[in-house]
């Protein structure tokens, strides 16, 4: 077990199956999401964070006023306050799935720069400053897009991207916690998870999907994601209720109830423990999600 076993969380990410990517926009003044991994793709720009910590892998730095990194899925990452004074930071995140782009696709002659770019980001893979600068008004203009118009400009930075000088890999090849964690039994759990987190989901009943007793199921469960079953139940229900509360007019209780919570003050607390902010705060803090289906 690598020492990210501890404190990496899998993160149950906005995107549905249905979409090409989502694209966040938004001004933050600090740093405060933990550790985590998700089977995405994604692309991270921040701007105005300097001395803010990269952590992705193994490997930490410092980073400067200038970021983006591209990260590939299952890979843990964060970004870490650390010494970072700046109370406004321009933070841009894409998010795009891994099966978006088809094999027979990428091994067309102009798309295998893409295709060995997208190999290289399961190490992570940071660019420089320089290229940072020169396609930061492609990077905003992600967040205006519609439609086809958004998937053909990540086609273009991409590109862009696979083709940029000085790019630096960032973690030791093999550091991938999903490795460890997600296995095919956990892939199981984390399916029926998905198709069933609406309504009440005993410990017993996803123990006898795994052909388990519940102890050997708990212990199973604790020992790949460092939860309970119901504490790593509610981290992924608050993963589509954070879905739920940007892209749908639900009032909270209706997200709650959706979500499986049948108590909203029992939401609005796991909520709040998980985020670090309350679900009508969060509406607020994510206004500039753009999601392309």
């Amino acid at each position: 077990m690598t020492p990210f076993s501890e404190f990496v969380r899998r993160e149950a990410t906005p995107l549905t199956p249905g979409d090409c990517l989502l694209v966040f926009d938004r001004r933050k003044d600090h740093f405060d999401f933990p550790v985590h991994y998700h089977p995405e793709y994604e692309l991270n720009f921040i701007a105005r964070a300097a001395n803010a910590q990269r952590i992705v892998g193994d490997h930490e730095q410092a980073i400067e006023d200038w970021e983006l990194v591209l990260v590939g899925p299952d890979v843990p990452h964060c970004w870490a306050q650390g010494t970072c004074t700046n109370k406004d930071i321009h933070e841009i995140t894409i998010q795009f799935h891994r099966d978006l782009f088809h094999e027979s696709l990428l091994s067309r002659n102009v798309m295998r720069p893409v295709k060995e770019l997208l190999a290289r980001s399961a190490c992570g893979i940071a660019f420089l400053p320089e290229t940072v600068r020169s396609l930061r008004p492609k990077l905003e203009s992600m967040a205006h897009l519609q439609g086809l118009d958004s998937w053909l400009a990540l086609v273009s930075l991409l590109s862009d991207l696979s083709l940029a000088p000085g790019q630096q890999v960032l973690t030791s090849p093999g550091i991938r916690e999903a490795d460890l964690l997600f296995g095919a039994k956990m892939q199981k759990v984390n399916e029926y998870i998905r198709n069933n987190f609406h309504r009440k989901l005993p410990v017993k009943e996803v123990a006898d999907l795994l052909v388990m007793s519940e102890v050997s199921f708990s212990r199973f469960i604790k020992l790949r994601t460092g939860q309970t079953f119901v504490e790593y139940l509610n981290t992924l229900r608050i993963g589509f209720a954070t879905r739920y509360l940007i892209e749908d007019h639900l009032s909270v209780s209706e997200v709650a109830y959706r979500c499986g919570f049948n108590n909203l003050a029992n939401f609005n607390r796991i909520f709040k423990k998980i985020r670090r902010c309350t679900p009508s705060e969060y509406r607020t803090i994510f206004p500039g999600i753009k999601r392309v289906h």
